[in-house]
């Protein structure tokens, strides 16, 4: 929850993809679902590059990242003041995963 710490959303989730592909497909799925199921306006942001993807749902932001960029930016860091544990490491993929 950001309560007390911004007014532009009640809520923030941070989520990674492992490539610009998967993110961009994860964000248009979830602006799909989230205007089909909540019947609420979604604005998306970053869908060509698709490093980083922000989805404003209202009173819910998603950041979607590649995992190297979400490490880089680490919003949890800023927006918990402090408080929140560090962004989980870059995982590194072989041709089996």
């Amino acid at each position: 929850p950001l309560a007390g710490k911004t007014s532009i959303a009640d809520y923030m989730v941070i989520a990674s993809g492992r490539s610009t592909r998967q993110v961009a497909s994860m964000a248009q799925k979830l602006a799909e679902r989230i205007k089909a199921e909540f019947k609420r306006p979604v604005k998306i942001e970053g869908l060509p590059t698709a490093d980083w993807v922000l989805i404003d749902a209202t009173d819910v932001i998603v950041h979607l990242f590649r995992p190297e960029v979400r490490s880089f930016y680490n919003l949890e860091r800023m927006w918990a003041f402090g408080d929140a544990p560090a962004p989980p490491p870059v995982p590194t993929f072989t041709d089996e995963d």
